[in-house]
């Protein structure tokens, strides 16, 4: 075998070994939307919490956490939804007026 060739395999060997390893996550999974599919009914009893995202790439999405721990995703068109959001921001609203 000659020389330079192997030397060639072994510098390659060691930069293969030697390559830092990433710990960014792959473009198709920072990309991807969290709601595939969305719910229209939920009973608004047995929300514990409502989370919000809006990321570039994906359409506003409204995530609620169930009493039995359990997430889902919530229609953002949903009536009762709709008039929860505009009360949370009419009482913004006054208590900026207040200030």
């Amino acid at each position: 075998m000659d020389v330079r060739l192997l030397c060639l395999l072994a510098l390659l060997a060691v930069l293969a070994v030697h390559v830092p390893t990433s710990t960014a996550k792959p473009i198709s999974l920072v990309e991807r939307c969290w709601c595939r599919s969305t719910l229209n009914t939920v009973p608004q009893r047995s929300i514990r919490e409502l989370k919000f995202l809006h990321t570039p790439n994906c359409p506003f999405q409204v995530i609620a956490k169930l009493k039995n721990n359990r997430e889902v995703c919530i229609n953002p068109e949903t009536k009762w939804l709709q008039q929860y959001l505009k009360n949370a921001i009419n009482k913004m609203k006054r208590s900026k007026q207040a200030n």
